[in-house]
């Protein structure tokens, strides 16, 4: 009788361990990909896209910006063009540059959902998923409780 016991709390300690193991299993990170520019693009800025998509994702990310960045000279007024040299400058560090081609691009394709919908654009976010969001503190948050119990 004890040894059905023990076994039954047994299975009643692990059953978190279990439920939270199943869920842990599907991962929803989201793989940031250039995209391909309009088919009215001009021709050299696709090659350049292509090109530089190649290097891109086999993380040749120097390569990658110049090649971007030449296709947004043939091509400045697409927003994907200016989104893939986003993608290219934040895997370099170059977040503040990123943003602004992730801006411009935004700005260039108002219908593009892929753009629009990027976390780059939220205030608080970037492009890539792995990394944390930033948290914004309350004013208050760290100073003392002033008479009457705290701010107001």
């Amino acid at each position: 009788m004890n040894t059905r016991r023990i076994s039954a709390v047994m299975m009643l300690a692990l059953l978190p361990v279990w439920s939270l193991s199943a869920c842990a299993g599907e991962s929803k990170v989201k793989v940031r990909e250039p995209l391909t520019l309009s088919p009215s693009a001009q021709p050299t800025a696709q090659q350049y896209t292509s090109q530089g998509s190649s290097a891109y994702l086999t993380g040749q990310y120097d390569q990658a910006k110049s090649l971007f960045a030449q296709a947004v000279s043939a091509a400045p007024n697409s927003g994907e063009a200016h989104y893939n040299l986003g993608l290219a400058l934040f895997k370099l560090g170059d977040t503040e540059a990123a943003r602004e081609q992730f801006m411009q691009a935004a700005n260039l394709s108002p219908g593009n959902k892929i753009i629009w919908d990027s976390p780059a654009l939220s205030p608080y976010s970037s492009p890539d998923a792995n990394l944390p969001k930033k948290i914004k503190e309350h004013p208050y948050a760290n100073s003392k409780p002033t008479f009457g119990g705290g701010p107001r």
